[in-house]
């Protein structure tokens, strides 16, 4: 008796397989020193980020746009420029901003105000730096034909 499997397992077993390998390029080390470099000069963040639990929903973010951009490189490894491969994952990245963003506000206890603006500027920077890294990994990735 042989064992079926549906195309959608398949799918899934080779995305986590590429997700693995794409992630052991990455560094703890790095994930923690961007998260001081992005939200440490930042008055809500600087409080918040001695708090483990946010400090661990924002490597969960970067390690989201991460694995966004590394998939979505190989649109740019067949010739598109990567402002239109950005277009193409538009949705995916501000889902990621804005959920970033909320739940830094919703930590913040009000204490934001005005800097609200800034730490939206700064969520979005945070995003878009790991995804052009996963992006330029994903793209190496491809050009080694270790996809």
């Amino acid at each position: 008796m042989t064992v079926i499997t549906t195309f959608k397992e398949k799918r899934r077993e080779k995305q986590i397989k590429y997700e693995r390998s794409v992630l052991r390029d990455l560094s703890i080390n790095t994930l923690k020193e961007r998260v001081r470099q992005y939200f440490g000069s930042t008055k809500i963040a600087s409080s918040l980020i001695m708090n483990s639990g946010v400090e661990e929903a924002c490597y969960d973010i970067a390690l989201e746009a991460f694995l966004l951009g590394a998939k979505f490189s190989k649109f740019g490894y067949h010739g598109e420029n990567i402002e239109q491969v950005r277009m193409r994952c538009f949705n995916e990245e501000k889902h990621l901003i804005d959920t970033l963003f909320n739940f830094l506000l919703y930590w913040g206890n009000g204490e934001e105000g005005v800097m609200s603006e800034s730490l939206y500027y700064h969520c979005e920077q945070y995003v878009h730096v790991w995804w052009r890294e996963g992006y330029e990994k994903g793209q190496r990735r491809h050009k080694l034909r270790l996809h």
